[in-house]
């Protein structure tokens, strides 16, 4: 059996038609979507982290890394704001994240004294020149976190997947 060569006009029309159905075919799905999920696509609810249990004020005076999270009760509160799977994927990513840091302290800065709240509401951080900076807990809308502080420099809170980036150009001085 011999097979004829394919002619240009029907490649052309063998390309061409399959391209306009696909075409329709995706036009006609973003058709059929409701008004007011097109609206709501890809927008999220601003949610405020609700406020500690506590009002206490931890002073931190030495070259600390300092990680934060939530008390038992704002825990709580946070678990019933956001799905379960959502909260899994949070508390997920809190322990791991805060593991390897700490890992990453113990092995590159162990001289680097870590400190771990969750009782408290405020940070005083101390400078070695006698200034000072406070930071309220509340007013950060993550539920874990890690703040550097050498007493030089004013505290800096960290991106902890991009810990070892922020460790050594923190403490390099």
């Amino acid at each position: 059996m011999k097979l004829s060569p394919v002619k240009p006009a029907q490649l052309w029309i063998y390309g061409f038609i399959p391209l306009i159905l696909y075409t329709y075919a995706c036009r006609e799905q973003t058709k059929n979507i409701p008004s007011e999920t097109k609206q709501n696509f890809g927008k999220s609810k601003l949610i405020k982290k609700p406020a500690s249990s506590f009002n206490d004020t931890l002073i931190i005076d030495r070259k600390s890394a300092v990680f934060y999270s939530p008390d038992s009760l704002q825990l709580e509160k946070i678990q019933l704001m956001n799905e379960k799977i959502v909260m899994a994927n949070i508390k997920h990513n809190c322990y791991y994240q805060m593991q390897n840091a700490r890992v990453s302290l113990k092995n590159g800065w162990p001289g680097v004294n870590i400190v771990e709240v969750s009782r408290a509401r405020y940070l005083l951080f101390v400078k070695s020149s006698g200034a000072d900076t406070v930071i309220d807990l509340n007013e950060k809308n993550d539920i874990c976190g890690l703040f550097l502080f050498d007493r030089k420099q004013d505290p800096v809170l960290v991106d902890m997947p991009n810990v070892d980036t922020f460790l050594n150009e923190y403490f390099k001085n």
